[in-house]
């Protein structure tokens, strides 16, 4: 683990952390804060899968919708018109649209097998980002000459590496450059992030073994043919129980190759010194390794 006391931390010349757990609890918050004060890079994981890594797909999935148009695919045809995605920091609609949800294709679903099929382009997609961090941690210095470096990943990290074995790939490269730090949400956090989930369901990576088997337990609960899922209610039902899948991967990422923060220490830190002493604290308090 780099920055392996509190001491090492506020000294380091060049300080480097990945922030990881739910979506929603602080880390694009924590992120921009850190860019915002000016010496910090920010590698947005998600960004670079939706342009570095899926922009092509997605691009390709708007025109394969405004083909279906006779005056786009005219102009398409004849190149007159460009399509494009438009993902920034704060808007990664075109992913999650692309990603899509399996069902009932009237109300926007997709067959199980086409879903599958862009599943496993975002996990592929995702651990090329995150092995892409090292570079972008050498670019941002010898290019930007950024001092410090926030790799801000996306929810769905956990999902990608195994936190207990100890030769992971993406892990072990990743622990070579970065201090690994868990924001912990509460039951409270979860019931919120449900609530939030279940007002505006939207698409998301899962484990396919676990995608596998709550599809199959949603058909066999609901008793309806896979064309005729509401995509909405599949992946509401999903949710909560995604969450509680994740909860013990994110514990042993932090048990086994970094520390952990709560969602309210995180939105308490406004500034870069609250949050470089926040980190410090974590570390302190790390319990040691057997």
């Amino acid at each position: 683990m780099i920055h392996a006391t509190a001491a090492d931390w506020r000294a380091a010349p060049n300080r480097r952390v990945m922030l990881f757990g739910m979506s929603g609890l602080g880390k694009t918050h924590a992120s921009t804060m850190l860019r915002g004060a000016g010496g910090w890079f920010h590698y947005s994981v998600d960004y670079r899968i939706g342009t570095r890594y899926m922009g092509e797909h997605i691009a390709d999935n708007f025109k394969r919708e405004a083909m279906k148009v006779p005056l786009l695919r005219d102009l398409l045809m004849t190149d007159s018109v460009t399509i494009r995605s438009n993902i920034t920091f704060d808007n990664l609609a075109p992913l999650s649209t692309y990603l899509g949800k399996p069902g009932d294709a009237d109300r926007g679903g997709l067959a199980f097998d086409s879903y599958m099929i862009r599943q496993e382009q975002h996990r592929v997609a995702e651990v090329a980002a995150l092995l892409d961090t090292p570079h972008f941690i050498d670019r941002a210095q010898a290019l930007y000459a950024y001092p410090h470096f926030v790799c801000d990943s996306g929810g769905s990290i956990c999902e990608v590496v195994d936190p207990e074995d100890p030769d992971d790939p993406v892990l072990r490269t990743l622990a070579q450059s970065l201090l690994f730090v868990w924001i912990e949400g509460t039951d409270a956090h979860t019931a919120e992030l449900v609530r939030r989930f279940d007002r505006a369901p939207k698409p998301m990576y899962y484990q396919p073994e676990f995608l596998r088997a709550a599809w199959a337990e949603y058909l066999g609960e609901t008793g309806l043919p896979e064309g005729r899922v509401n995509p909405d209610a599949f992946v509401r039902w999903t949710y909560a129980r995604a969450l509680a899948h994740r909860a013990p991967r994110y514990r042993a990422m932090a048990r086994n190759w970094g520390v952990s923060v709560t969602a309210e220490e995180i939105a308490a830190a406004r500034t870069e010194a609250d949050f470089i002493d926040l980190i410090a604290t974590a570390i302190d308090r790390r319990p040691p390794r057997p």
